[in-house]
């Protein structure tokens, strides 16, 4: 098939192009309380190409387009779909830049448990980590689904880049309900980058206690500024915003304005200096760019500016590819003393945001233990509407630790001073 594409495209005269050719092996687990409802096997081939078009005139410009072909296609079919995507190429040019440098390497293969096992064993063993802690009388899972992948990826471009690696996840969903005193059902999703059994037991096991909590939980939440804790994927959504502003496609239109070199965390911080790095989940950008770890913050302050080929060239940085997994390196309290003294331990929400652009933080509550003077109170209602740009100087966290296929790092995260708006006022 790759040689079919490229005889194409010298047919087409497109000199400028870029081919993935990616694989996906997938089992999938459909389950409805502890019965198997659905059981499917996928094994899904595409060619994803990148086709790019300099334009001529008073600004001469450089425009891409991407189409997906699959094997089923005839070789005119192939070429009429070509054609036209170089065609429309030129009504969508931006500023000239080099195209990503050639890479030429052996294939990179992932070997730990997961990518190495079959579909089936895994997610046998992914499912069994899921139903494991459910052993409640009045909390149970409702309905849980699951999903092994295993990825070929081979990169090559008109430049001379050729290079291929393998990758699997693990990923799903399920739901946990509470039945007394209110019918109450949590959704949940997880997603790891390794066979990881004992955190996905965990996870269900946490989730619960949270809905039973939630079943039992008062709408006594006043309107106020309190101390928050987040945990778990709240925790990775606030830090992300590190992440996403310093990235090349926000700072070049100037969105952001982080430079290397500065204190990003800003001044005088009170609380923790945020230690962040960029992980790499994969050897290689969708672009052919080699990707290995870098570090994001050192001390609060900004190292590395990252993104794909386009906005780094414009900016003058080496490209790195888009980095979407943070580790954390920051440590503080055990988790049980960083909630010690009066607070608001946010644990569920209907749709937690962080808005790169504003700085602002939160969400509808779920469910969330107010602490104060010794005594825990489960409430709902209410929402948080915070800005991190008022509580980075004084962040705290906590010592145990969080994994999922987009972070590593501290489980809790102490915020001071946030709005939140209550329900029993």
């Amino acid at each position: 098939m790759i040689e079919r594409i490229k005889r194409a495209l010298a047919e087409c005269s497109i000199a400028m192009w870029r081919i993935n050719d990616t694989r996906e092996e997938t089992a999938e687990l459909f389950f409805v309380k502890k019965q198997l409802d659905t059981r499917r096997f996928k094994d899904v081939r595409k060619y994803e190409v990148t086709i790019f078009r300099d334009v001529e005139g008073e600004k001469p410009g450089r425009g891409f387009t991407s189409l997906t072909l699959l094997e089923s296609m005839g070789d005119q079919e192939i070429k009429d779909q070509l054609a036209d995507a170089y065609y429309a190429a030129q009504f969508a040019a931006n500023p000239t830049y080099d195209l990503a440098d050639p890479v030429q390497a052996p294939i990179v293969e992932k070997t730990d448990i997961l990518a190495k096992s079959p579909l089936a064993e895994s997610a046998g063993k992914a499912a069994q980590a899921i139903f494991a802690p459910d052993v409640h009388q009045d909390a149970f899972l409702n309905s849980a689904e699951v999903f092994v992948v295993h990825r070929a990826q081979r990169i090559l471009s008109s430049g001379g880049t050729d290079v291929a690696y393998t990758d699997a996840k693990l990923e799903g969903e399920f739901v946990v309900q509470c039945l007394e005193p209110e019918d109450v059902e949590i959704h949940n999703a997880f997603s790891y980058d390794s066979l990881d059994t004992q955190a996905l037991s965990q996870k269900v096991e946490e989730a619960l206690t949270f809905v039973r909590d939630r079943a039992h939980a008062q709408r006594v939440l006043k309107s106020g500024k309190y101390d928050v804790v987040l945990s778990g994927n709240a925790v990775v959504t606030v830090l992300s915003y590190y992440r996403d502003r310093a990235a090349a496609q926000m700072i070049y239109p100037k969105y952001s304005t982080w430079q290397v070199g500065q204190a990003v965390q800003g001044e005088n911080l009170a609380g923790a200096k945020l230690d962040l790095d960029l992980c790499a989940t994969a050897p290689y950008s969708e672009e052919g760019i080699p990707m290995a770890d870098l570090p994001l913050l050192r001390a609060g302050e900004l190292k590395t500016i990252h993104g794909g080929n386009r906005f780094c060239r414009y900016l003058g940085v080496k490209p790195t590819g888009q980095y979407r997994k943070l580790r954390c390196l920051n440590a503080g309290l055990p988790f049980q003393e960083l909630k010690a003294e009066p607070c608001l331990w946010a644990v569920t929400f209907s749709d937690f945001q962080m808005d790169a652009m504003s700085g602002h933080f939160g969400g509808e509550i779920r469910l969330a233990y107010l602490i104060e003077e010794g005594k825990i109170t489960p409430v709902t209602g209410g929402s948080i509407n915070g800005s991190l740009f008022d509580a980075q100087a004084q962040l705290a966290f906590s010592n145990e630790r969080y994994e999922a296929a987009n972070y590593s790092g501290p489980y809790g995260l102490r915020l001071k001073d946030v709005n939140v708006a209550g329900v029993g006022d």
